[in-house]
């Protein structure tokens, strides 16, 4: 057994936590600073972590090493599991060709490109983002925007910055789940659960929904863009964050990005079919031709005014030419072969998310819920071999128990829709288990970064070194609710991920708020919040965009393209937080 150890380190605070820090610090130095590859930087970070819980912090060899493998297996149950199960059933779409006729179906909605960026990146996006997350919907929604005529650099700025306001629930709430999990050994405070930090959560994100859409049609086609579409973007941002509120405080956690995401898309659609618009469509023809207006690349970021000073040019493409390295986009202003796709056909292309919202929503019910919560469908046991107590304390950390429910998991739901999918789009055995190997093979660094990440959540917390760092940072006080999301936005701007952040510093954020005198859940829920802005800057999340449209090597110039969005809503969530700590917004914190 072992009882976590109060200033380890020369029986200072300072000390103690500078020491802490160096796990994260070794992390964050070779992501973004030597750039070593995720997984490499990931089990590096692990040793390091490990060496220091047995030699600074007393943690016995045997100890950390279980915290480690309960981390890992954490990171692959429940989190991998609805990731790698979600973009198998995405591939099985792609193999069948109905992937394309859902693009082509989106496409006939509106030929402006504002509204596609609007209907593709932001409301499909966060579909994506509430059944995978993890980097496919920005894969995914480059894509199809390509195909619809976007060129690859704005394409990859336009996906990245739409993956934002999801991103909280994203992978049916998992980064909600993880925060709840690590957050609920460190405070003695009932409200640490998935309900009450997701109906947080729920009411920070919301507000910056409302912006998103307007930043995405000034990304496609500037200040034009602005006065020609407002009235479609706040209707999306409106109507998202109206439904993401009442889905996480009433409705399912779980469900909430799915609720939201379905809500937008058809408030959407709905006003491009009933108004009548007076302005002319922006086409991928029409920006080929050139075009008045002028665009915007960013805060602060330079602007050009004038025929022919369009988007596309300004992030960097030439309008009316294919790019070289880019072998899916079809030439900017070309002609394309028209394809009807019949009403069945629309139907099974749809179907697959359909299945998925169908079984999520009977799982999610009451009784159901319920049911499923209890053995044998779900079972919790400790951690063998695993003892952690809390200094002083005769209790282990509840963190040493692992749930397995093997049964409700978000992920074994998901290979019940994949099964449907099979039997819809008439798909043998053979292929899906084929595309189920291929799957495992496309995410295999994937699946060691996000293990070896949470294996080092594990360790840090563990051990006590998490708790140190979190008493430090409490002595900055009340300033500390502005810096809680910033603390976010650096675990998913390095990892690339908010469950990967949430379980790197979520039991931090509440050491750190018990400490400063401030309220936990909200400081949990504005790690979580607060790192949403930090994706689209994510490493792996440029790599992703940018490999997805051809242009490998050009992560330093997408990264300028999106950085200024990233910090100005960054600064939004930032006062957000600060009045929800104070009298101003209090009341929308959730009560005991």
């Amino acid at each position: 057994m072992f009882e976590q150890v109060v200033d380890p380190v020369g029986g200072s605070l300072a000390l103690s936590a500078l020491v802490a820090a160096i796990p994260l610090l070794t992390l964050f130095v070779l992501l973004g600073a030597l750039k070593v590859k995720a997984w490499m930087a990931g089990l590096i970070s692990l040793a390091v972590a490990i060496v220091l819980a047995i030699l600074a912090f007393r943690m016995p060899v045997g100890q950390a090493v279980l915290s480690a493998t309960e981390g890992a297996a954490f990171g692959f149950f429940p989190i991998l599991w609805i990731v790698i199960n979600a973009i198998w059933v995405y591939n099985l779409t792609v193999a069948t060709g109905h992937f394309d006729v859902l693009r082509r179906s989106f496409e006939k909605v509106s030929p402006d490109q504002r509204i596609q960026a609007i209907i593709i990146a932001f409301c499909f996006g966060a579909l994506l983002e509430a059944l995978a997350g993890f980097g496919t919907p920005v894969a995914i929604s480059v894509v199809m925007l390509m195909a619809l005529g976007f060129q690859p650099m704005k394409a990859a700025a336009v996906a990245l910055i739409a993956n934002t306001a999801p991103v909280a629930f994203g992978a049916l709430a998992t980064p909600i789940v993880t925060l709840a999990t690590v957050t609920s050994g460190v405070s003695d405070d009932a409200r640490l659960t998935v309900d009450t930090l997701g109906a947080m959560a729920g009411r920070q994100t919301p507000i910056l929904a409302a912006f998103v859409p307007l930043v995405l049609v000034l990304v496609v086609d500037g200040k034009r863009g602005l006065k020609d579409t407002w009235f479609e973007a706040l209707v999306a941002g409106f109507a998202f964050g109206i439904a993401q509120f009442v889905a996480a405080n009433y409705i399912s956690v779980p469900l909430t990005d799915i609720i939201a995401a379905l809500v937008a898309a058809a408030a959407v659609v709905a006003v491009v079919r009933m108004r009548k618009t007076t302005y002319e469509p922006v086409t991928a023809a029409t920006l080929a031709g050139g075009g008045a207006g002028t665009v915007a690349s960013g805060p602060g970021g330079r602007e050009r005014g004038g025929v022919g000073a369009t988007a596309g040019e300004e992030l960097g493409d030439a309008p009316g030419r294919q790019d070289a390295r880019d072998p899916h986009a079809p030439a900017v202003g070309g002609d394309r072969p028209v394809v009807e796709d019949s009403r069945a056909e629309v139907v099974k292309a749809y179907a697959p998310y359909g299945i998925i919202i169908v079984i999520f929503a009977l799982a999610n019910l009451g009784p159901v819920k319920s049911a499923l919560g209890q053995a044998p469908w779900t079972t919790s046991f400790a951690w063998p071999g695993l003892n952690v107590f809390a200094a002083g304390s005769d209790t282990e950390l509840s963190s040493t128990t692992f749930s397995f429910n093997w049964l409700p998991a978000a992920g074994t739901l998901m290979i019940f829709a994949g099964i449907l999918t099979m039997l819809v789009l008439r798909i043998s055995p053979g292929r899906a288990l084929k595309a189920y190997v291929d799957t495992y093979r496309e995410l295999k660094w994937a699946i060691v970064t996000v293990m070896a990440v949470l294996a080092l959540a594990y360790v840090l917390n563990q051990s006590g070194m998490t708790s140190h760092m979190g008493r430090l940072l409490a002595e900055t006080g009340a300033f500390f609710a502005f810096l809680s999301p910033i603390l976010g936005w650096i675990g998913v701007a390095v990892t690339g991920s908010d469950t990967s952040a949430n379980a790197l510093f979520g039991a931090l954020q509440v050491q750190a708020a018990t400490n400063a005198g401030l309220d936990p859940v909200l400081l949990a829920a504005a790690n979580s919040s607060g790192g949403v802005m930090g994706k689209m800057v994510s490493p792996q999340n440029l790599a992703i965009a940018a490999a997805a449209v051809g242009m490998a090597g050009r992560e330093g110039e997408l990264f300028r393209k999106v950085f200024g969005w990233s910090m100005l809503l960054l600064l939004l969530m930032c006062l957000i937080v600060v009045l929800q700590a104070s009298p101003v917004l209090s009341w929308m914190v959730p009560g005991p």
